[in-house]
């Protein structure tokens, strides 16, 4: 396993425990996330903001649950493709990441539909 699947796999295991400390523990200080929301996306930068984005979906989905399907990776770029469920739906997307030094430095959301 490269460095940088290494990095989104700490990530995703924080995330699946809905550890919001683990989480940001797996990001950079300066990360960026970009949501989904249409049209196209909300850019949270820093910790703080993202921190917050984090809290907020899982207090809202708390049952909520990532499944990975598929899973790419080349050099600091790793792309999953996911399937997100909650209590009364789904939706399926990919995420971008990008790692510095071992951690989670970018991650670009996108959604089907």
């Amino acid at each position: 396993m490269n460095a940088a699947v290494a990095a989104v796999a700490r990530f995703q295991k924080a995330f699946d425990a809905k550890d919001v400390d683990a989480v940001m523990a797996a990001m950079t200080p300066d990360c960026v996330f970009e949501d989904t929301s249409p049209p196209d996306g909300r850019r949270h930068v820093g910790a703080d903001a993202v921190r917050a984005v984090w809290e907020g979906l899982f207090r809202a989905t708390p049952e909520g649950e990532f499944a990975t399907e598929e899973l790419i990776a080349a050099a600091d770029r790793v792309v999953v493709r996911w399937r997100y469920r909650w209590a009364d739906g789904h939706v399926r997307g990919v995420d971008v990441f990008r790692v510095e030094d071992g951690l989670v430095a970018e991650k670009l959301a996108y959604v089907k539909g």
